[in-house]
């Protein structure tokens, strides 16, 4: 697994928007700008380390107190800038190891601050925004909660050191009272264990699996690529609900999530009654 967490979400977003700075007054770790894809305008949005940042658990990357509520302010201004008008896309740039864990977080509340940001993304959604997600690194436990998960249309990068799970190996082994290897070993025939993008790919959950074999320094190609992939899920969503029944309904899901489909046909029923 790459240490560089976060420097391929600054790569992408600079690819895909021809920027690298923060807006004015907001976070160096927190890379917000609006720029044409396709025929529309959009707003990007990308969490990046800031070795400089005041609380010591968000300086690799980490989604936290500060991360969170400026990702809110980011998309919530969208959303009354476009209240009477065409819903603009929103596209999030994902490489986050994790929210921040410390005992500041805890403290000043990091659970209100990604509560705040997973609510501005969800009433996005819910108006009517376009939501795209573009899963370029590590996309781990609540720092993917607070920031992407809510994406109508998820895209990622079959790549091996692209990962979408809720911790990291080493504690999941710990948790589960297993080793590493056992772990490893146990995802083989139990698909939710498993690290390798390929196999998340087989829960349904993803919109597009995309093959892009540089992804610190993709070619025009590539860039392209993607591009074309988000404006193809920008058009999609457009044509579907603002829910995310599509994770449960896709035809993967209706293989690998039979379980869930199950327990959610139950429980309607009982709600309904």
């Amino acid at each position: 697994m790459s240490n560089f967490t976060g420097i391929r979400g600054r790569v992408w977003f600079k690819a895909l928007t021809g920027q690298e700075k923060s807006m004015p007054g907001d976070l160096s770790s927190v890379l917000a700008t609006d720029v044409s894809i396709g025929d529309e305008n959009a707003r990007f949005l990308c969490v990046v380390p800031d070795p400089d940042s005041r609380f010591p658990c968000a300086r690799h990357g980490e989604v936290g107190l500060e991360q969170a509520y400026t990702l809110a302010a980011r998309i919530r201004e969208v959303i009354a800038a476009d209240r009477s008008g065409k819903k603009r896309p929103i596209i999030a740039i994902v490489d986050v190891k994790s929210q921040a864990y410390g005992r500041r977080e805890e403290i000043a509340g990091i659970h209100l601050a990604a509560a705040e940001a997973a609510d501005a993304y969800a009433t996005a959604r819910f108006a009517g925004h376009p939501l795209i997600t573009l899963i370029v690194g590590q996309a781990i436990s609540g720092g993917f909660l607070t920031h992407g998960y809510q994406a109508n249309r998820l895209l990622a990068f079959a790549d091996d050191d692209v990962l979408i799970h809720a911790m990291h190996k080493e504690p999941a082994a710990r948790i589960t009272r297993r080793t590493v290897a056992q772990l490893e070993e146990l995802a083989k025939s139990v698909t939710p264990l498993s690290y390798n993008i390929r196999d998340y790919a087989k829960l349904g959950l993803l919109y597009r699996l995309l093959p892009v074999s540089n992804l610190e320094a993709p070619s025009p190609e590539e860039i392209s690529l993607v591009r074309n992939a988000i404006v193809e899920a920008i058009a999609d969503t457009r044509k579907g609900p603002t829910d995310l029944r599509n994770r449960f309904e896709s035809a993967d899901a209706q293989i690998a999530r039979k379980a869930t489909r199950l327990i959610r046909a139950r429980l309607a029923e009982q709600w309904n009654q």
